[in-house]
C-alpha cells in the first residue's frame, strides 16, 4: 500500500524504539513538572509549557512546538518526502499523553497539516481509524455527532516508533474511547511545497521552528 495509491500509509518502525522511549518518557517527565510548576504557582501557565484545556482532547497534557517534537518534525521530514513523493515543508508538530477515557472525535484537519503523522511514541496502544473514503461525515466535531452511515474507517494499530501518514485535510480520523492507561503520540505536520496553503503556512505562520503561535 502506498501514500500515493490510497492517501495514508503506515510506516513500521519510522523511528527506533529507543528514541521513542527517550521522547516518551522526556514527554512523561514534562507533563509532571509542569504540573507541578502549575499547581504551585511556580509559573503562570503558558503555551510554550503545554497544556491541559486543549478543545479538541480537554482533560490530557497537550503541547505545540515542544523543541524535542520540532526536531523530531524535521528528522522526519526527509522520510515524509520519500513516501509520499512530495515536496514539502514543515508546518508544526504537536503532542498529547492521552489518559484513560480520553477520545479523539472524527474529523478532517486544517490547513497546516495537508500532509500529516500520527507518530507512536510509547505507552499502551490505542488504534486510530482513517476513512479512506475522503467523504464528509461531521456534523459537529467537539460534539462528536457525525452522519449515521459514516462510513467505520479502517482501524490502525501503531507499536512505539511506528507512525501512520495520512493525508490530513481529506481523511476523517479519530480514536474510540481510550481503555489503557497511557499513551504518548506526536502529530508531525506539512504542506505540499507547491500547493496552495505552503505559501502563507510555512511554520505555521511562524518565523521559525520551537515558538508558540
Amino acid at each position: 500500500m502506498t501514500f500515493q495509491q490510497h492517501k495514508y500509509q503506515v510506516l513500521d518502525n519510522a523511528i527506533s524504539y529507543d528514541l521513542a522511549n527517550f521522547c516518551f518518557n522526556y514527554f512523561l517527565l514534562k507533563r509532571d513538572a509542569v504540573n507541578y510548576m502549575y499547581n504551585t504557582n511556580m509559573i503562570a501557565q503558558n503555551s510554550m509549557f503545554g497544556t491541559w484545556e486543549d478543545q479538541q482532547v480537554p482533560g490530557v497534557y497537550s503541547i505545540y512546538a515542544d523543541h524535542v517534537m520540532e526536531t523530531l518534525l524535521m528528522k522526519m521530514l526527509p522520510i515524509m518526502k520519500e513516501r509520499t513523493g512530495l515536496d514539502l515543508i514543515p508546518t508544526y508538530s504537536y503532542a498529547r499523553v492521552y489518559e484513560k477515557g480520553a477520545i479523539l472525535k472524527r474529523h478532517k484537519d486544517r490547513p497546516s497539516c495537508e500532509i500529516s503523522t500520527t507518530l507512536n511514541l510509547g505507552g499502551d496502544l490505542w488504534p486510530i481509524y482513517i476513512d479512506p473514503t475522503g467523504s464528509n461525515n461531521v456534523i459537529d466535531e467537539y460534539k462528536n455527532i457525525h452522519k449515521p452511515n459514516a462510513p467505520p474507517g479502517v482501524k490502525v494499530t501503531l507499536k512505539p516508533g511506528d507512525m501512520l501518514i495520512y493525508s490530513g485535510c481529506e481523511l476523517e480520523h479519530w480514536r474510540e474511547p481510550f481503555e489503557g492507561n497511557v499513551c504518548g503520540q506526536v502529530f508531525l505536520h506539512y504542506n505540499h511545497r507547491n500547493g496552495r496553503f505552503a505559501e502563507s503556512n510555512l511554520y505555521d505562520k511562524r518565523p521559525l521552528l520551537g515558538i508558540p503561535k
